[in-house]
């Protein structure tokens, strides 16, 4: 008898509380990732030429980047390229007790280019034939827009589930049903990609024409986690 007393208070407790929560708006977040291969890279080469006369390191540093350019789409016909980054310093004698001006001695001229491709395989092909002619000054992997896009829905369906699950653990413990409730609002943010972080290699200084051949380099382009976050605002009636 006393069981069922007991009992009896429990569900009238739980009826009362449920009747001062009609009316509660609460705020759930929920967050999601998805992790896939990276299918794209992006390499950036450089050439640097010096030399007393700055029509002739100019005239060296656009040969170098033009023969460069044709390798590169030798090795890789589907890659984009963008060339920037054109730069020209002049090289001045070091500084004279005597406060005279420097006077140039000569120039120091370069320019980058960057590679974006989705041919990951042909990569380090492609790269050691850049290298006869070009520096390789960064290498980044991540996600191409195509992959990032087919990978949305994904990442937003586990960030809504993981608000629904946190939703019916607050349904719970306000002794209310979420089927009870409606969402007054639903907001998506902090969508995004974390990639990891570029390898990066340093660059000669200076590059001179006909250089030996490199050898290939194995490159392992990892993977990227997409993210995002869900945020409810939930009435319950």
């Amino acid at each position: 008898m006393k069981k069922i007393i007991l009992l009896a208070g429990v569900l009238l407790c739980t009826q009362v509380f449920a009747q001062q929560t009609r009316g509660s708006i609460v705020m759930v977040s929920g967050s999601g990732e998805v992790k896939a291969e990276n299918d794209q890279a992006k390499a950036t080469f450089f050439i640097e030429e010096q030399d007393k006369d700055r029509a002739a390191a100019a005239s060296r540093v656009n040969q170098s980047m033009k023969q460069g350019t044709e390798l590169i789409k030798k090795a890789d016909p589907d890659g984009k390229l963008a060339t920037r980054g054109y730069y020209s310093y002049p090289i001045y004698s070091e500084s004279s007790s005597n406060n005279k001006a420097r006077i140039i001695t000569g120039w120091r001229v370069g320019q980058y280019l960057d590679l974006t491709t989705k041919n990951i395989q042909q990569l380090p092909a492609t790269v050691a034939a850049a290298q006869q002619v070009l520096a390789l000054n960064g290498l980044s992997f991540g996600l191409s827009d195509e992959a990032t896009q087919r990978l949305d829905a994904a990442r937003l369906d586990s960030a809504y589930k993981n608000m629904q699950e946190r939703a019916q653990i607050i349904a719970k413990a306000m002794g209310r049903n979420l089927n009870d409730a409606s969402i007054e609002l639903l907001d998506v943010d902090g969508v995004g990609a974390i990639h990891p972080e570029p390898r990066m290699f340093a660059a000669a200084p200076m590059m001179m024409k006909g250089s030996a051949a490199v050898p290939e380099t194995n490159f392992e382009a990892g993977d990227s986690t997409l993210t995002a976050r869900v945020v409810a605002k939930i009435k319950f009636n």
